[in-house]
């Protein structure tokens, strides 16, 4: 008997959220800190700077998750509050509209109209969702699921250029922080790229150039800043 595909798009939901909270996990927290050494800080006010900008883009990416997919969610209810509405008031006319999406896919008329009827028979409000709308189990929204990913692979993300900084000697730590987070934005791009069935290699090199990037302005910022107090 044939093993089952694997299909990936049923992760969609969890992995953006997961993969965007620990990309900027590691590059704002890690942006933070080489632009505070940049500035001349000492080690104690680098690591107050890190926890404290940790803490609130955990935070911020929550909220914000929370805030984005609840609107998406409200918005898929009222859909589906109009289509019921319709079905009830007009259901031929609802019965035609699958029958001409099911046209479009290639069915005949005859049994596009079978088709049609069979499943406004058993579920009407769920055929058209699925058909007319788009909405299914898989892509339907839960703000609760993103804003716990978001902020938990955030935090996961901000604690790596942390543990380095706290664990190398003072002399190479922004060095050891650089290093570090060039390797994990590689590692977290191809592993999100692996986890969504994509090509390893595009994803990885994405992330990796914008997070130098960003280490790269912060650099610059604290280093102007640093010298203009």
């Amino acid at each position: 008997m044939p093993g089952r595909e694997a299909h990936f798009v049923t992760r969609s939901g969890w992995l953006r959220a997961a993969v965007l909270g620990a990309n900027d996990g590691v590059i704002s927290t890690a942006s933070l800190m080489v632009g505070v050494a940049s500035a001349a800080s000492d080690r104690a006010q680098v690591l107050t700077a890190a926890l404290a900008g940790a803490a609130a883009g955990a935070m911020a990416m929550a909220a914000g998750e929370y805030v984005s997919v609840s609107s998406q969610a409200d918005s898929e209810r009222a859909d589906l509050a109009r289509e019921a509405r319709a079905l009830e008031e007009h259901p031929i006319e609802e019965t035609e509209e699958l029958v001409a999406i099911y046209r479009q896919r290639g069915l005949s008329l005859r049994m596009a109209r079978k088709v049609a009827r069979q499943l406004m028979a058993e579920d009407a409000l769920g055929a058209h969702a699925r058909d007319e709308l788009g909405l299914t189990d898989t892509s339907a929204a839960h703000p609760l699921q993103a804003a716990a990913a978001s902020a938990s692979s955030f935090a996961a993300g901000a604690a790596i250029p942390i543990a380095v900084f706290t664990l190398t000697s003072a002399r190479f730590a922004t060095e050891g922080v650089v290093a570090a987070t060039i390797l994990a934005l590689a590692a977290l791009g191809a592993l999100g790229a692996k986890v969504g069935g994509a090509p390893l290699f595009a994803p990885a090199l994405r992330v990796t150039f914008w997070g130098a990037l960003a280490l790269g302005v912060t650099a610059g910022v604290g280093f102007l800043v640093g010298r203009a107090l």
